[in-house]
């Protein structure tokens, strides 16, 4: 990342006529365009953890399809899970209570994806 310095001089005059100067110099970092990709890669994929995790939890306390939030999270989230249903030889069912294994391994490929697009967003950025 780049380093931006600031430098601030003040100058003060004190009672007896003096005058007191002061310089602080700050460092920032700067992020990069490679640092700002990464940190969307990591943004995206906190929020798939997040929306799977939720699936698991209303999977684990067998929760009712009916209702409108299940509804979303099962519709928004069926794309993700769907190429892992069968990995394990079941058959997907809904409103019984259930811990989707399917939906964990999903979670680890997704969290694995995202580590190797960071990275590869990283060697780039070191090239320049």
């Amino acid at each position: 990342m780049a380093e931006i310095e600031h430098e601030v001089r003040e100058s003060t005059v004190v009672g007896d006529g003096t005058v007191a100067r002061k310089q602080v110099t700050t460092t920032h970092n700067s992020a990069t365009p490679y640092a700002k990709a990464q940190q969307v890669i990591y943004l995206i994929l906190g929020i798939i953890e997040a929306i799977l995790a939720i699936r698991i939890v209303l999977s684990l306390l067998g929760a009712n399809q009916g209702n409108g939030f299940a509804q979303l999270i099962y519709g928004v989230t069926a794309p993700m899970v769907a190429p892992f249903f069968g990995l394990f030889g079941y058959t997907f069912q809904t409103g019984i209570a259930r811990f989707e294994i399917e939906t964990v391994v999903a979670m680890i490929v997704y969290a694995l994806v995202a580590w190797i697009l960071a990275k590869i967003v990283s060697i780039g950025g070191t090239q320049s």
